[in-house]
C-alpha cells in the first residue's frame, strides 16, 4: 500500500466542462520561488489519498499543465475521468470528488521534455502543427498561452491546433482559441468523431489523425497557406499528444512525406539514419513503440515507404 500523502496544495477552483472532462486549478502552498517555474510542454505530480477506501492508500499520476508559465494564481489542468482504469485506485475517480476549497497533493516541481526548447528549438522557423485527442490539448494551450502572455499581440500564424474529440462539448478551450484564431492569426480546427449526435455542428468530423489522410491533408494544406505538397519536414514540424491511436494514425500517413519520429527504436526498424533529425514528436507514457516493429508484416511495408521517402526529399 502507497504511505500515505502529506497534503501540500489546495484546489482553489474546478471547472466541469462536461460530466467527464474539468479543469482543475490548483494552489501549492509553497509555489515556487523562481519564475517561470516550467516550460509550456511540461507536466508535473498530482495526488490524494483513498479516504473511502483507506487500505488502498495514496496515488499520485503525472498532468501536463494547461496554465502559462507566466501566469500568476493556480496551476492549471485539463483532466479526463477515466471511465475504464486499469487501477484499481485510480486518481481522476478520486479528483472527481473534491470540490473548492479541498486540500491535495501536488509536486510543484515541472517535469518532461515535450517542448519546444527540447525538440526543435525555439529559433525554429517551421510550422508548428499540434495534434491532440481530448485532453491532450493541455500542453498545447499551454504553448500559445504563454506566447500572447509575453506578448498580447504575437503573431501566432505558424501554430496549428488540430484538437479531435467525440462531441463539440469535449472540445476544451474552443472559445479561448477561437478568439486566439481572430486576434493572434492562429490555425485551430476542432473535429468530432460522432456527429451524427451533435446536432448543428458545421465543423470539421472525424477523428484527428485523419487530418493526414488523402485528400484531407491537401486540404489542410491549404488552410495553411502551404503549397501543394508544401506538408514536408522543411516546412512542417508535428506535435502529438493524445492516445496511442492517435499517435500511430498520424505517425504512419506521414511516413509517406518523410516525417522521422523522434523514437529511436522506430527510427532504427525503418532504416532512417541516425543523423537525420526528427520531425514527429510526441508525449506517451507508455514505452512500447507505437508502432508494431517486431511485426514484419507491419514494419516492412512501413520501412520501404520510409526510404522512398528518404529517396525523394
Amino acid at each position: 500500500m502507497a504511505k500515505p500523502l502529506e497534503y501540500n496544495a489546495t484546489l482553489t477552483e474546478r471547472i466541469d466542462v462536461t460530466d467527464a472532462l474539468t479543469l482543475f486549478r490548483v494552489t501549492p502552498d509553497q509555489p515556487p520561488a523562481q519564475r517561470p517555474w516550467f516550460t509550456p510542454g511540461q507536466y508535473c505530480v498530482l495526488g490524494l489519498n483513498n479516504q473511502e477506501k483507506p487500505e488502498l492508500g495514496s496515488v499520485r499520476r503525472s498532468m501536463s499543465i494547461a496554465s502559462a508559465p507566466e501566469d500568476e494564481g493556480p496551476v492549471e489542468f485539463y483532466i479526463r475521468w477515466v471511465a475504464k482504469p486499469e487501477s484499481e485506485n485510480p486518481l481522476t475517480h478520486l479528483l472527481w470528488k473534491i470540490k473548492a476549497g479541498d486540500r491535495m497533493y501536488m509536486r510543484a516541481v515541472a517535469a518532461g521534455v515535450f517542448t519546444v526548447k527540447d525538440t526543435v528549438g525555439v529559433d525554429d522557423p517551421r510550422i508548428r502543427v499540434m495534434v491532440a485527442a481530448g485532453t491532450g490539448s493541455a500542453p498545447f494551450v499551454s504553448m500559445v498561452r504563454s506566447e500572447v502572455r509575453r506578448n498580447p499581440a504575437a503573431d501566432l500564424s505558424k501554430w496549428v491546433l488540430l484538437h479531435g474529440a467525440s462531441y463539440p462539448a469535449d472540445l476544451g478551450y474552443r472559445e479561448e482559441l477561437g478568439q486566439l484564431v481572430a486576434r493572434n492569426g492562429l490555425h485551430y480546427w476542432g473535429t468530432v468523431s460522432r456527429p451524427k449526435e451533435a446536432a448543428g455542428w458545421s465543423g470539421d468530423t472525424g477523428r484527428v489523425e485523419a487530418f493526414f489522410e488523402g485528400e484531407r491533408l491537401a486540404d489542410l494544406e491549404r488552410r495553411i497557406g502551404l503549397p501543394p505538397g508544401g506538408f514536408t519536414p522543411s516546412n512542417v514540424v508535428i506535435f502529438i499528444c493524445g492516445l496511442t491511436g492517435t499517435i500511430t494514425g498520424t505517425v504512419v500517413p506521414l511516413i509517406d512525406r518523410g516525417f522521422v519520429p523522434d523514437f529511436k527504436r522506430i527510427r532504427e526498424a525503418l532504416g532512417v539514419p541516425p543523423e537525420l533529425a526528427a520531425s514527429v514528436f510526441y508525449e506517451q507514457y507508455d514505452t512500447e513503440p507505437v508502432i508494431h516493429i517486431k511485426d514484419p508484416n507491419v514494419v516492412e511495408p512501413l520501412r520501404a515507404r520510409m526510404q522512398a521517402a528518404l529517396g525523394r526529399s
